[in-house]
């Protein structure tokens, strides 16, 4: 513990102290009402909590779907101001942030995981330029790739060694598809 982690808990502990003097003076003959006043008041401050906590799985699990059609693919614009499409990657279903700025498709390392690549047997041979500075990727071959009703086979994409929040779905895969956008939606036809 250094200097600056005593000197925080030794004013929350002079804050501790200067709240609950006040609290046992002003309710020094009704310790009971204090003590429901208190829990209220720390249920309330644990629902905010786990409200908060819960806020980005809630936001993803409301935010509006891909619509998928014979011929077309209709995704809406979420709030952040990006294209969000869930493809099928080898049997497991993953989510990329459509990025007309990267070249090809580049999974995280966590969702490469969860489509079964072996991140151990991966050559990281490869070097990206991004807006964090050069990071090391490894070229690898999706047997199957599937956007509602289309499918391609044998589609190369690179898995970054850095951690990223999700993957890219760059111009290599969506150079594949008419692109059209109007309004908040991004239509893509093939």
């Amino acid at each position: 513990m250094n200097g600056e982690d005593f000197g925080r808990l030794a004013y929350l502990a002079l804050l501790l102290a200067a709240v609950g003097g006040w609290i046992m003076v002003e309710y020094r003959q009704r310790l009971g009402q204090a003590l429901r006043v208190a829990v209220a008041w720390g249920l309330i401050f644990v629902g905010v909590m786990a409200g908060y906590g819960l806020w980005h799985d809630l936001r993803r699990d409301i935010r509006a779907d891909q619509v998928v059609g014979t011929d077309r693919i209709e995704v809406p614009r979420a709030s952040d101001g990006h294209y969000y499409l869930r493809l099928t990657v080898d049997g497991h279903e993953i989510e990329f942030m459509a990025d007309t700025g990267a070249t090809g498709i580049v999974l995280s390392p966590d969702d490469a995981k969860a489509a079964g690549i072996d991140l151990g047997g991966l050559d990281y041979l490869g070097q990206a330029e991004t807006a964090n500075g050069v990071v090391r990727t490894a070229r690898i071959s999706l047997d199957s790739v599937v956007l509602g009703p289309f499918e391609d086979r044998g589609v190369t994409a690179f898995v970054n060694e850095a951690a990223m929040q999700g993957s890219l779905l760059g111009m290599d895969y969506l150079g594949r598809f008419s692109i059209q956008i109007t309004g908040d939606r991004m239509i893509l036809t093939r």
